[in-house]
């Protein structure tokens, strides 16, 4: 049915033939409908598919922006029905037909349960999906039952104590709006700021909906708002973030940007379906986490030296590895902004982008029209840049592109999965990169990861467990000047002992014996070896130089140890 109409687009000559030959290639790639195809390379607007439909199916096409619709006519559809089915009232006539807007005219069933529920005749038009969104928030979103009130109330009084004065604060956090859930959403995020976290997880369960917070990379549970509220909650979350609220089937992505306490932050939303509603994680994107500077990573002395002449090699890969939510955006965004002159160009492409940072050139991957890094960095080497940053190294195609960017005088930075610095190499070759690829453009890796930095209100000396100091080889040197600290639990640290993380470092620096190595496709346990010898200190052994110093817990060495954090 649809191949109809966009036949008639071609006839009346809305699309070129080259137009619909490049949406037919990529509905195919993408496995989408060759009308959703025509809309993301923006060939045809909502309107003009909703009119070749309309007049396909002998159907009228309203303009929904300048329909102000009657209370009395809104209330006849519930605003559940509205949504579910993404349809909106728009007037009943002197017979009792009730005039409906639907964006899909063959949706026969939803028909027939509008004419059940309303028990009145329906009388069809046509109007673009967006609109009717915009239409259904627009005339139902004033109309929030009185009960929320009461459930907002159960949620504040149990999750957070909050004053008058700091609960208006909160409601003004990018909207003025006061209805009850949007005051909810703006307390949970400005609780969640307030208390440092990185990100809110809000997830729905068969009794409750579930709220947690992760502070310093630990999860921590806040009371919960009732099961019967998540609905509007994530209803909410939608239209900040400018989401499909009508799509609960597929995994959803946004971004929200709101400003709290005087500074701007943005957050990234992630919406997946699950067996009791869809789940949402915010995550809070803070711009003064990446102008931390260099000097306050958490490095060595010996460390920094080496790191600040790897940034300044004229070309190169430089490669950042460890799990996600290790710090490794940070430490790239650190390197960059010391970098970032006017007389370098830099050129990003990372999927998405976090954070924007002035005076560098940021492209973001689109998969959905096959925007992909290997195509980024084809079309950036044209643009003469002098540093990249390629945000991960996928595949073969995205390795081999960064390869061959630095060897032909690029400096490119990016980043690995995987546990140490010396598995890297042989991660790269199990990609399909070549062995003598790897050794002649790679110049240093490092793994990182975060560890909990004692709280300063509240840490105090203690004495470790003689075996964790045997499990880590402290030796008899090292006692003698150590300052071990724990801390014991307070306000400041929401009594957990620990405020803020710092960044551990294994840097390995490439030299001609780990480059021969690479080049025989060595294993990394000999790599390793190998690059202890020549004075790498491991991700261990730095965790342990900063509990010695009382900068972290004994604790959280050992948890590294163990293949923690």
């Amino acid at each position: 049915m649809a191949d109809d109409w966009v036949q008639k687009l071609l006839k009346e000559g809305v699309i070129s033939k080259e137009q619909f030959a490049e949406a037919k290639d990529l509905a195919a790639k993408l496995g989408v409908s060759i009308v959703d195809a025509l809309q993301k390379l923006e060939y045809v607007s909502p309107a003009d598919i909703g009119q070749a439909q309309a007049k396909q199916f002998g159907m009228d096409f309203v303009d929904l922006a300048t329909i102000q619709i009657p209370s009395a006519v809104i209330q006849l559809v519930p605003e559940s029905v509205a949504r579910e089915n993404l349809v909106i009232p728009l007037s009943l006539d002197d017979n009792g037909a009730l005039t409906v807007a639907m964006h899909d005219p063959t949706a026969f069933d939803v028909i027939d349960k509008l004419r059940f529920i309303i028990n009145k005749e329906i009388k069809p038009v046509v109007a673009p999906k967006e609109m009717i969104q915009q239409s259904i928030n627009r005339h139902y979103g004033q109309s929030e039952t009185e009960s929320v009130d009461s459930m907002i109330a159960e949620f504040t009084e149990t999750a957070i104590d909050f004053t008058e004065t700091e609960l208006a604060n909160a409601a003004s956090v990018g909207d003025d709006d006061s209805a009850p859930v949007v005051k909810l959403v703006n307390l949970m995020i400005t609780e969640a700021v307030n208390m440092r976290a990185s990100d809110i997880h809000i997830e729905p369960f068969e009794e409750k909906t579930r709220i947690r917070y992760r502070i310093d990379g630990e999860l921590i549970e806040r009371d919960s708002p009732p099961r019967r509220l998540h609905a509007a909650i994530v209803s909410r979350i939608k239209v900040m973030a400018t989401i499909d609220i009508s799509e609960k089937r597929k995994p959803q992505d946004g971004r929200i940007k709101t400003r709290v306490g005087g500074r701007d932050f943005d957050m990234r939303i992630s919406l997946l379906p699950t067996g009791h509603g869809q789940a949402i994680v915010m995550r809070i994107l803070d711009r003064d986490n990446i102008k931390v500077g260099i000097r306050n990573l958490g490095f060595s002395e010996e460390n920094y030296r080496s790191f600040q002449n790897v940034i300044r090699r004229p070309n190169g890969i430089f490669l950042v590895t460890g799990p996600t939510g290790s710090g490794k955006t940070t430490t790239l965004y650190s390197a960059l902004g010391e970098l970032n002159r006017p007389d370098r160009k830099i050129i990003t492409a990372e999927d998405p982008v976090e954070y924007y940072l002035p005076g560098i050139n940021q492209v973001e991957v689109k998969h959905n029209i096959g925007l992909n890094f290997g195509r980024i960095i084809r079309a950036m080497l044209r643009q003469a840049p002098n540093v990249i940053l390629v945000g991960e190294i996928r595949d073969t195609e995205t390795a081999d592109m960064a390869i061959q960017a630095s060897l032909t005088g690029h400096l490119v930075f990016s980043t690995l999965h995987t546990n140490d610095a010396p598995s890297s190499i042989t991660r790269l070759i199990d990609m399909g990169v070549q062995p003598f690829l790897v050794a002649s453009s790679v110049m240093a890796i490092m793994a990182q990861r975060l560890v909990r930095v004692n709280c300063s209100k509240c840490s105090a000396p203690m004495k470790p467990d003689p075996s964790e100091l045997q499990a880590l080889e402290v030796t008899p040197e090292q006692l003698a000047t150590a300052k071990f600290m724990q801390g014991k639990g307070c306000a400041y640290c929401q009594h957990t002992g620990y405020r803020g993380r710092k960044a551990v470092f294994e840097l390995m620096l490439m030299n001609s014996t780990i480059r021969d190595m690479t080049f025989k496709s060595e294993p990394s346990q000999s790599i390793r070896r190998q690059a202890q010898m020549l004075g790498m200190r491991t991700l261990v052994q730095d965790a342990l130089d900063k509990a010695l110093q009382g900068v972290t817990s004994i604790q959280e060495v050992m948890m590294l140890n163990r293949g923690g954090h």
